[in-house]
């Protein structure tokens, strides 16, 4: 029986979690979801992918738990279930000595919201548990020059989240987070059908019109989907088209909401790294990155070349998983001032 359990990385979102285990890759990635009964939440139904496959078809005794909202943890106890099942799942539990944990964190998050964290995963016996930005593991695992002296603006736009970062020299510069990201999308195109058709669809609904139809810029090509849900008029089932220049201005606040995050990034970088963003645009991740025209609106509006990195949605765990391997940064980010 091995003794001392392999170092593992989490990339806990609002949306999905994953982790890395060293020496073996990416191991989980499942939403970050718990089923609790809803007269004890201490009896825990489900957790991930099984918690996702009950959410809207639970009964009124069981209830669904998303722990982690806009990058923060709102629910700690389901938080700390949901935590330390992912790790059990990944690494098991037969060790004598426990496993480093490296975890990623918004760029801006507080010392109070940081402190929950660490707790969550300390909580049962692991003592060693260090953070990494997300904007700053997400140019690791692209391949960015991280540790480079010329400046790398990275934008990680997850589910809740879009946090942005101006990294040079290993650290980060300049950083912003902010509570939009692909569920306040979906949440749009949710808000929309209600307002303009009076009509009520679901989550999931609404994240695949999102991936089907939504498109940051106007859109030339006006296809529909159709979409059947609840009629708050009639409270019988309707069905509607809807159209994918509809999707677009549904989702035009939160990718305005971008934007203007990423001019107050660039109205504080300093003067020397400006030059090397005119020179090599700025850098999308993150799972929502994928939104169709994302990239070039967030070019047009800022006169910056913006290009999504591959695989964007891997970005950041695989490079936390690079730290992981390599211990000469795994060491440099444990005495960061992140980690102070």
């Amino acid at each position: 029986m091995p003794i001392k359990a392999p170092d593992i990385a989490i990339d806990l979102g609002t949306t999905n979690t994953m982790v890395y285990v060293r020496g073996k890759g990416i191991v989980i990635n499942e939403p970050t979801v718990v089923v609790v009964e809803a007269r004890d939440r201490r009896a825990v139904r489900a957790v991930g992918d099984e918690a996702r496959y009950l959410m809207g078809r639970t009964r009124d005794t069981l209830r669904a738990i998303r722990p982690v909202q806009a990058g923060l943890i709102v629910d700690y106890d389901a938080a700390e279930v949901l935590v330390h099942y992912f790790i059990r799942k990944a690494i098991g539990v037969s060790y004598l000595i426990k496993p480093r944990v490296l975890v990623s964190i918004p760029p801006s998050m507080d010392e109070v919201s940081r402190r929950v964290v660490r707790q969550a995963v300390a909580a049962r016996g692991i003592k060693n548990v260090f953070f990494v930005e997300k904007p700053f593991a997400a140019a690791v695992g692209a391949g960015l020059p991280a540790y480079d002296p010329a400046g790398t603006l990275m934008v990680d736009v997850g589910g809740g989240t879009t946090d942005i970062a101006l990294i040079s020299l290993g650290g980060v510069v300049v950083a912003q987070s902010i509570p939009v990201g692909g569920e306040k999308m979906d949440q749009a195109i949710i808000d929309y059908l209600k307002k303009n058709s009076s009509m009520l669809i679901g989550d999931r609904t609404a994240e695949e019109l999102k991936k089907d139809l939504a498109c940051a810029t106007p859109v030339v090509a006006n296809t529909t989907a159709h979409v059947r849900g609840f009629d708050l008029l009639s409270a019988r089932v309707m069905d509607v088209e809807f159209t994918a220049a509809q999707a677009h201005d549904a989702i035009s606040e939160p990718c305005a909401a971008i934007v203007s995050a990423l001019r107050w990034v660039l109205e504080r970088t300093p003067p020397e790294l400006t030059a090397d963003i005119m020179r090599n645009g700025i850098h999308l991740s993150g799972g929502t990155a994928q939104l169709l025209g994302l990239d070039q609106y967030i070019g047009n509006a800022l006169g910056i070349p913006a290009l999504t990195i591959p695989d964007p949605a891997d970005a950041t765990i695989m490079g936390m998983g690079y730290l992981l391997e390599n211990p000469d940064l795994f060491n440099a980010v444990q005495h960061s001032a992140l980690n102070a």
